[in-house]
């Protein structure tokens, strides 16, 4: 074969989206330095969009999962509309993977275990950063993340109730393969009745 990726076709795939997700991205762990990351576009009520990268801390049959500020942009405007979209690239594979759904908060349980296991000093700061609002200068920020040290020493941080998880349920999964040119595979899966009806898209 004289292409550097593999080519994908619909009887390639699984037939649970989820599988196939977790197919593509175990092939990643070793070609990757941050196989974690993903893009993260929210939107307004009004439909005035935003992006940026988060870190996937949750895979699951349920969804796919991250925690946040609950008063970061992200945040506020997932309360005002739950709608979400995830991109996850792989260059070394010539691979992304689409994921549209439906977002809620986890439950408390599910943020206090993983704040419980996050570095000391990830714990301190979110106590110290008002995420997303104005500052004066750095030194503001420090300011305020030594008086959370202080507050906190000797003592376990606990989970600020503004900070937590976040889980996408999708509706939509599509697969990209990186062709030549231009001509790349998509396959996508689509929620529908209970089940999930694959198709392949033109590219």
């Amino acid at each position: 074969m004289s292409e550097r990726w593999v080519p994908l076709d619909v009887v390639d795939t699984d037939e649970d989206p989820f599988v196939q997700f977790r197919r593509w991205f175990d092939d990643a762990q070793s070609e990757m330095r941050e196989r974690e990351a993903i893009a993260l576009v929210t939107a307004t009520r009004d439909a005035r969009p935003s992006a940026r990268m988060v870190l996937l801390r949750y895979v699951g049959d349920d969804g796919f999962g991250w925690f946040s500020n609950y008063g970061s942009r992200k945040g506020r405007e997932l309360d005002e509309n739950p709608q979400a979209s995830l991109l996850w690239y792989c260059e070394p594979l010539g691979r992304q993977i689409r994921i549209e759904g439906v977002v809620r908060r986890m439950d408390a349980a599910a943020s206090d275990a993983y704040f419980a296991s996050r570095p000391r000093g990830h714990q301190i700061g979110a106590h110290a950063s008002a995420q997303s609002t104005t500052l004066e200068s750095r030194a503001q920020l420090e300011e305020r993340l030594a008086r959370a040290a202080a507050d906190f020493r000797g003592v376990e941080v606990a989970r600020p109730q503004y900070w937590g998880g976040f889980l996408l349920t999708p509706d939509y999964f599509e697969f990209w393969q990186h062709r030549q040119d231009r001509l790349h595979d998509r396959v996508a899966y689509r929620a529908h009745a209970g089940t999930w009806r694959r198709e392949r898209l033109s590219p």
